[in-house]
């Protein structure tokens, strides 16, 4: 079995059918900070433009979402949280007004947790200690 990066809970998952009824095929950038904080948003697919700036962490799954969900971050942030695995849920609460969840008085955030050994390895990213 493949390591994922990304991961999505029941309750994200339930917000995304709903989201890609209404918008079509969706996709997310884990935001870096400035105005939004450091927030998962989410886009239709596209109209977040990616490039050799970003790191592309996966691709979320979701029953009943026809299209794959491609999750990216800076490359400059992935430095920082390339040892971690990253769910993405979805709170009450008042996000962004660029993200698709805005009007629905939710917010998606990121729960990570550090990547075990075994997934390091499987991902060509561990690192012995001296």
């Amino acid at each position: 079995m493949a390591v994922n990066r990304v991961d999505v809970t029941a309750d994200a998952a339930d917000l995304l059918r709903r989201l890609a009824g209404r918008h079509g095929p969706l996709m997310f950038h884990q935001s870096g900070g400035c105005c939004d904080g450091s927030a998962p948003m989410c886009y239709p697919a596209g109209e977040f433009r990616t490039g050799n700036a970003d790191v592309h962490l996966g691709d979320l799954r979701v029953d009943g979402v026809g299209e794959p969900i491609a999750v990216w971050m800076s490359a400059a942030q992935f430095e920082y949280w390339r040892h971690t695995h990253l769910t993405i849920d979805v709170v009450p609460g008042r996000g962004s007004g660029f993200s698709l969840e805005a009007p629905e008085g939710v917010r998606f955030l990121i729960r990570s947790r550090l990547l075990t050994e075994q997934e390091l390895v499987e991902l060509g990213e561990y690192v012995r200690p001296r």
